[in-house]
């Protein structure tokens, strides 16, 4: 969820910034570049004051001689260009009559594009217009002009041509500022949004995480609920709720079938006592009371495993690191004689590696596989006992050389009381692998059920190398 939530916050934020500083950037230009129009502007406002007064001079005479007007217009043209590198000047309305001033000398009225337009402007006597805007990646420069009006006629123009050099500069030195701070705002905004997804999400976090905690065994998980939105925090009671009711009838079942098997023995106990009794009255080898004897016997048993499924159930575990293979390797040499009696191989490969595991429990589980690995492989065959283990966890595998199961009984095996149809006529009351599976996650290990080629069942009991989390 916070791979999803956290990019949607993200790309809002961008979108909020960008929407703000696109258009503080494209207005910084526009002040920019109006502070240099405006300057330009008073400069050709302060030349067409002088040039007012310069409308009178000799035939074919470039400038006023009379009076020196026209020479002082020139020399401030001049000077204006030598300190600002801005062209500057004056120009009579027709195109046949020289330039009033102009500095450079080389430089002459303007003939096309926005020259041009600014100079026909001013000679209609309207106020200098705004330039087109100039970007930072644009070479450009910025033409103003201003009328020169003299009796109310305006009789000729000012024109200025400034290079946008600096200009762009300043607006590009203000864009890196904008950008900076953009920047600045966005990582403060992916730290707010990591903030707040943490905020929002921890709830859910350590909801996934006490759920796969009970669904490993860990009844007593449960939520904190200090912290997160309202809704979560309600979410996380309620969960505490459900995993409370849940932990009751789980514990009321136990306590149900443990007691159940216990008030039963003794009632079992005196039957078969009666029964024995009764057989002694009745002539020997009397095929029906030996066969209540066997049912009685066989109806004990399943007591018996019903007592240690529920045991096995609800004891905690005492994880201890030990040595795997040395204890598998006792486990193999305690069924050898009845596997030599049956007259299948039984072979252990145990070299040492340590795990977490109750050792009570591993004992058990191991007796419970072992002992189903003797019982359906018939005489000749080969049971294997194999101790592996790699970084995380150590497991025990235990091969058969019995008929095996089919898929469909393999997703079965280990359920309470099942038995595979072809397995009805050998002994046993189903619960076997359902006591080693019990045992086994209580230790934050696990049992799996495979195929083992050519034939056979391959059952694999792994235990954490790792200490599991209380």
């Amino acid at each position: 969820m916070r791979t999803r939530l956290l990019p949607l916050l993200i790309v809002l934020m961008a979108a909020v910034l960008l929407a703000l500083g696109i258009p503080l950037a494209v207005s910084l230009a526009a002040a920019r570049q109006q502070e240099v129009v405006v300057d330009r502007i008073d400069d050709t406002a302060r030349f067409a004051a002088l040039a007012q007064f310069v409308t009178e001079r000799p035939s074919g005479s470039r400038v006023d001689t009379t009076d020196g007007r026209g020479e002082t217009l020139q020399r401030e043209l001049e000077q204006y260009y030598r300190v600002y590198g801005i062209k500057a000047g004056v120009f009579y309305r027709e195109k046949s009559q020289p330039s009033m001033a102009n500095a450079p000398v080389e430089w002459g009225r303007p003939t096309e594009g926005e020259g041009l337009a600014a100079f026909e402007e001013a000679l209609l006597g309207r106020r200098p217009h705004d330039p087109k805007q100039v970007w930072p990646w644009q070479e450009g420069r910025l033409v103003v002009a201003s009328p020169v009006i003299h009796d109310g006629d305006v009789v000729a123009a000012v024109v200025t041509d400034s290079p946008t050099d600096q200009m762009r500069s300043k607006i590009l030195r203000g864009w890196l500022i904008i950008g900076a701070g953009e920047i600045a705002a966005m990582l403060l905004a992916v730290g707010a949004a990591l903030r707040l997804t943490g905020w929002v999400l921890k709830p859910v976090r350590v909801l996934d995480v006490t759920t796969h905690a009970i669904a490993s065994g860990r009844l007593k998980s449960r939520v904190a609920v200090a912290s997160g939105p309202p809704e979560l925090r309600r979410l996380a009671r309620s969960f505490n709720e459900m995993a409370d009711n849940v932990e009751d009838v789980l514990e009321q079942q136990r306590a149900f079938v443990a007691d159940a098997s216990h008030q039963l023995r003794n009632p079992l106990a005196a039957l078969l006592l009666r029964i024995d009794l009764l057989a002694l009255e009745l002539p020997e080898g009397n095929e029906e009371i030996a066969s209540v004897r066997t049912e009685g016997k066989r109806l004990a048993s399943v007591l018996d495993d019903l007592l240690d499924l529920a045991l096995a159930e609800h004891a905690e575990s005492d994880l201890r690191l030990i040595d795997v293979g040395e204890l598998t390797a006792e486990r193999v040499a305690s069924w050898s004689p009845l596997a030599d009696d049956k007259g299948v191989s039984l072979v252990g490969t145990c070299p040492a590696t340590t795990a977490w595991a109750d050792p009570i429990a591993l004992s058990s589980a191991l007796d419970a596989v072992i002992d189903n690995a003797l019982k359906f492989t018939p005489a000749g065959e080969r049971v294997e006992v194999r101790v592996a283990s790699n970084g995380e966890t150590s497991s025990v595998v235990v091969t058969d050389g019995g008929p095996g199961l089919s898929d469909e009984e393999l997703e079965r095996v280990g359920d309470r009381f099942w038995r595979s149809t072809a397995h009805q006529n050998i002994k046993g009351s189903g619960l076997g692998l359902s006591i080693s599976r019990a045992l086994i996650v209580a230790g934050g290990g696990s049992i799996a059920y495979a195929h083992h080629e050519p034939h056979g069942l391959r059952v694999t009991v792994t235990v954490p190398r790792s200490r599991p989390p209380a």
